[in-house]
């Protein structure tokens, strides 16, 4: 395995601005990425209380399930006694969903290593599972390479209602049946039986979404003593109640603080990322597993269809009995992890970058501060094959991001077209449209009309021609194959669906090829966040 560093063009204006134009965003965000930042914020949190003890045996409790490694009880046991964290989270998604949900477990925790050297502190790394979001079709599906073409793979069942992943209960068989085409398509290797079985087992042991995703995680990460949390564990919700009440007690005032922010974004340049409305409660109300987004109208909190209705007191009551029964949107969830964790640093994508910066204020009302924000790396993982490929043909990782192979690939085309057959086919043409002609002057001069007829006689003749011309170019492609494969591989493998790989696949067709120590290898190398993209080569 060898790593390199390659510079990328950066097409989220926002992130490239985060890394390079700080001073056009710092009024969005609370700390410049730097290490005086992360000193700043570390003597921060250490002066402000929070229920250390409670949090780490809540998450404790969600994780005992799932097993707790050696390196995993020692991060509980550090923030049991008050250490801080680095947090990161994504959806649980199949096979840990796209690559960049594992890029972020990365990122989680080679910051927290990172800044436990720097600060002399211990830093314990925190992954935030939101498995309280609802949007299964985000979810239930992942892809793999059939034919040098990505393929969509999904997890069709579908539910009636739009219940949480963590209300979402699996169909066992049918996920099992999916997971087996998925790793047909990888191709069988000396790691498929082990990695399949343990996928299976884990899929048995599970009722729900989350909890596979869970195990899955678990499983890739123990040993880097990752700590997880649900986000709709009933416990957590119990932890959060008293936060609940603040955010209700703030509702108004945060509602107005974001929509102005996100009104001086959208002038700075950055667009609308939350399209936050002034009588939005950034609240869920949870009724057996479904979520209802309230807003405030005519002095109550209601859904949209006026299903549930509540007075500002009844959601307090909500709040302080059954808290499992609120839920946290794109606005509260980060106020919410403020509010029950010591967050040093907050890793995200581009996307949360976006919404995160229309949060400052709103942090700020309920007297709190916004955590550093750190991007998460971006890894492209190239095969042996691949590789060998890029060499043979000369290409670079930011020559086919940029969309040098569909070039080179239609100039091939060209290049390789038989001219001679094209020339001959041409010349058909001229000869039938000079015969149909004669023909036509003929019958015209015999007071025969029959020019509709010839007319359809002679399209019939020229698609007949097309289709053998295709036939022909066909053909030619076909004794060019194995060239043309290795253009689609490539794109296939590094640029698939013309996005990058780490949108699109899932770690397990990696682990196929390299084996179940690739987490640990790929935590082992001198990767950090900054605004490079990795290169790791298999």
């Amino acid at each position: 395995m060898k790593l390199e560093q390659i510079e990328i063009p950066v097409t989220n204006q926002l992130l490239n601005d985060y890394w390079s134009h700080w001073e056009k965003l710092n009024s969005f965000f609370q700390y410049e990425y730097n290490d005086y930042s992360f000193k700043s914020r570390y003597e921060y949190l250490k002066n402000r209380h929070y229920n250390s003890v409670e949090l780490s045996n809540v998450i404790r409790s969600y994780m005992e399930p799932y097993g707790i490694s050696q390196k995993q009880e020692e991060n509980l046991q550090s923030l049991h006694n008050g250490a801080v964290a680095i947090v990161g989270g994504q959806q649980a998604g199949i096979l840990t969903g796209p690559l960049y949900s594992v890029h972020k477990a990365i990122s989680v925790i080679l910051l927290a290593k990172q800044q436990s050297e720097k600060l002399g502190e211990k830093i314990v790394p925190l992954f935030w599972i939101a498995g309280e979001d609802h949007d299964i079709e985000e979810i239930n599906h992942t892809y793999t390479i059939v034919n040098e073409t990505p393929k969509k793979k999904v997890y069709d069942v579908r539910s009636r209602k739009k219940t949480m992943a963590s209300a979402t209960v699996i169909q066992k068989e049918q996920l099992k049946e999916l997971i087996e085409i998925i790793f047909e398509n990888y191709g069988e290797t000396e790691y498929t039986n082990d990695l399949l079985n343990m996928l299976q087992k884990h899929v048995e042991q599970s009722s729900t979404f989350t909890q596979f995703f869970t195990y899955t995680m678990n499983e890739l990460f123990k040993n880097e003593g990752l700590l997880m949390i649900d986000a709709a564990f009933t416990p957590f919700r119990k932890y959060e109640s008293s936060f609940f009440e603040k955010i209700i007690n703030h509702n108004e005032e945060i509602a107005k603080l974001v929509v102005e922010k996100e009104a001086l974004l959208n002038a700075a340049g950055y667009g609308t990322p939350i399209n936050a409305g002034i009588d939005n409660a950034n609240l869920f109300y949870v009724h057996e597993g479904e979520r209802f987004l309230l807003e405030r109208k005519n002095g109550q909190y209601q859904d949209a269809n006026g299903l549930y209705k509540f007075t500002e007191n009844h959601l307090l009551d909500i709040a302080s009995t059954s808290p499992e029964c609120l839920s946290n949107n794109v606005v509260t969830r980060p106020l919410m992890q403020e509010m029950t964790i010591p967050v040093l640093a907050f890793v995200g994508g581009p996307g949360e970058l976006a919404y995160w910066a229309t949060l400052k204020d709103a942090f700020h009302c309920l007297d709190l501060q916004m955590p550093i924000l750190a991007p998460r790396l971006n890894i492209t993982i190239v095969t042996r094959k691949v590789e060998q490929l890029l060499i043979n043909i000369d290409l670079t990782i930011p020559q086919i991001i940029n969309g040098k192979v569909t070039e080179m690939k239609e100039q091939f085309i060209e290049r390789v077209q038989d001219i001679d057959a094209k020339e001959q086919i041409a010349k058909i043409y001229e000869i039938l449209d000079a015969q149909y002609k004669e023909l036509g002057s003929y019958l015209s001069s015999q007071s025969i009309n029959l020019d509709v007829i010839i007319e359809k006689n002679k399209q019939y003749h020229q698609m007949q021609l097309q289709y053998l011309g295709k036939k022909i170019d066909q053909e030619v492609l076909i004794k060019h194959d194995k060239t043309l494969r290795q253009f689609n591989t490539i794109n296939a493998e590094i640029y698939p669906n013309e996005t990058l790989q780490e949108r699109v696949y899932n770690p397990f067709q990696y682990l196929n090829i390299y084996g179940p120590t690739l987490i640990k290898e790929l935590c082992g190398l001198p990767m950090s966040i900054s605004n490079n993209h990795f290169v790791v080569y298999l």
